[in-house]
């Protein structure tokens, strides 16, 4: 019977999954910056390409500090991801709902390698590896700021603008229904007095 494995075990082949995401990463990351017609989502794309090399190399750091051979494993996960982000790009949406469902395919790749980053780190932490836990905790922090960037760019007008394209007319809509309101409220107003008057 074979050994159980051990936490280490899980913990190589976590990093090995992540390692094969970020590659995976490198290669999608060119193609949502492409598809946004957004300069500042484009920008925030392409910034996070460089980190993404970055990290792969700062993951390479990791596997020495831990006299592991450096390799991946197929991340089937951020796989799914990326497919999902590949079929939004086909479909035929207006600029600013393109930028949105972008903005929202990133995010759920921010999502997933934060899950992954913070597990790594836990574990680090917890076998005393030191100095794997300090480069995995640098990566983690730029996930996040990442993740913040995307969400800002979304609530700064960018879903809006797409909102306010799904439904153009609704602000004019509002307006003609508040007026008629307001008139038989005035003339509510004008017959009360007047039967005030007459009583009076």
């Amino acid at each position: 019977m074979s050994e159980a494995g051990t936490l280490h075990d899980a913990f190589i082949d976590e990093l090995r999954d992540t390692y094969d995401a970020e590659k995976q990463l490198t290669k999608a990351l060119p193609k949502l910056a492409k598809a946004a017609a957004n300069p500042k989502l484009r920008q925030a794309f392409e910034t996070h390409l460089e980190e993404t090399r970055g990290q792969i190399d700062r993951l390479e750091q990791v596997f020495e500090s831990l006299d592991e051979r450096v390799r991946g494993k197929h991340c089937d996960g951020i796989a799914g991801i990326i497919e999902e982000g590949k079929s939004i790009m086909e479909e035929d949406f207006d600029e600013t709902t393109m930028d949105a469902c972008l903005i929202a395919a990133g995010q759920r790749a921010e999502h997933y390698e934060m899950a992954a980053y913070g597990t790594l780190v836990a574990w680090a932490q917890a076998m005393g590896h030191a100095d794997a836990a300090k480069l995995l905790q640098q990566t983690l922090e730029e996930e996040k700021a990442a993740d913040k960037k995307l969400s800002s760019l979304a609530e700064g007008g960018i879903n809006q603008s797409a909102a306010d394209a799904a439904h153009p007319d609704e602000g004019d809509e509002e307006e003609e229904e508040e007026e008629p309101v307001a008139r038989g409220a005035a003339a509510s107003r004008k017959a009360s007095a007047t039967a005030r008057s007459r009583r009076g």
